[in-house]
């Protein structure tokens, strides 16, 4: 997704109709360390694919989009939020694709998931590692969050930002505790769990909405949509001059590029 050419030549080739992009660098902290591999992916890889497929009248473009956006506090999240930007905009000059954003939280079982980590730390007889007592996080079962983001993209008519019901946020020592007793342990007495502090720019709770949006009900109960915002001169403006960063930019400089786009960035070190 980074190489437009070669977005370009895929999408000549199989000519597809519908597009779900979910290709990102999603890993918090090392998007921490490398500002300009998450802005080069997540941003302008983002803007290349929304760009090429309104290009060619690829009918439908779904962004999968993540609750890291909403108030951001790591790099990660802000480049995901840009990446949201940079495809309202081009939504707004297309007529012949419809553009959609879907925004959640945690997949069960997915690459990174916590559940894997907890499962192999049990076999290999502990520690379970929390990053903190009071954390909490959200979470969706694989089928239901491919079924949801599929019909979030269906139901649209272009330029909607949806939010997914993601139940009852979970307190992660609970569910550590949850997974010791399901392997017939006791938690710290045979399995102990150790707290290790929060990660750089990880929140202690998730959040689906930014604080100036209201959703309002669709023909799912459990998808949401934002209230629309059209963009204006400047935000198109800061967009353009963050796809023109490069890479091996001062991290200092994406930063505040990002900081600029996105005003409610607060960056946590």
């Amino acid at each position: 997704v980074r190489d437009i050419q070669t977005v370009e030549s895929v999408i000549l080739k199989y000519k597809p109709s519908v597009i779900f992009h979910a290709a990102a660098y999603k890993h918090v902290p090392l998007m921490e360390e490398n500002p300009g591999e998450a802005l080069i992916t997540n941003v302008v890889g983002t803007n290349n694919m929304a760009s090429v497929a309104a290009k060619f009248n690829v009918s439908r473009f779904v962004l999968v989009s993540t609750d890291k956006a909403v108030n951001p506090t790591n790099v990660m999240g802000a480049t995901k939020r840009a990446a949201e930007i940079a495809c309202h905009i081009i939504s707004e000059d297309s007529s012949s694709t419809k553009f959609m954003v879907v925004r959640f939280g945690n997949v069960l079982g997915s690459s990174g998931s916590v559940i894997p980590l907890f499962k192999k730390q049990i076999l290999n007889g502990g520690p379970l590692t929390v990053t903190h007592e009071n954390i909490t996080r959200n979470f969706m079962s694989i089928p239901e969050a491919c079924q949801l983001i599929m019909h979030a993209g269906a139901i649209g008519s272009g330029g909607e930002l949806y939010v997914l019901d993601m139940g009852e946020p979970i307190k992660i020592k609970q569910l550590a505790e949850d997974m010791i007793h399901l392997s017939g342990l006791e938690p710290d007495i045979d399995i102990k769990i150790e707290y290790t502090g929060l990660r750089k720019g990880e929140k202690m709770y998730e959040e689906l909405l930014l604080d100036k949006e209201n959703t309002l009900e669709t023909t799912h109960p459990k998808i949401r949509v934002a209230n629309r915002t059209l963009s204006n001169k400047a935000i198109r403006e800061k967009i353009n001059k963050l796809l023109l960063i490069d890479k091996n930019t001062k991290s200092s400089i994406i930063l505040e590029a990002l900081k600029d786009l996105i005003p409610e960035f607060k960056h946590k070190n």
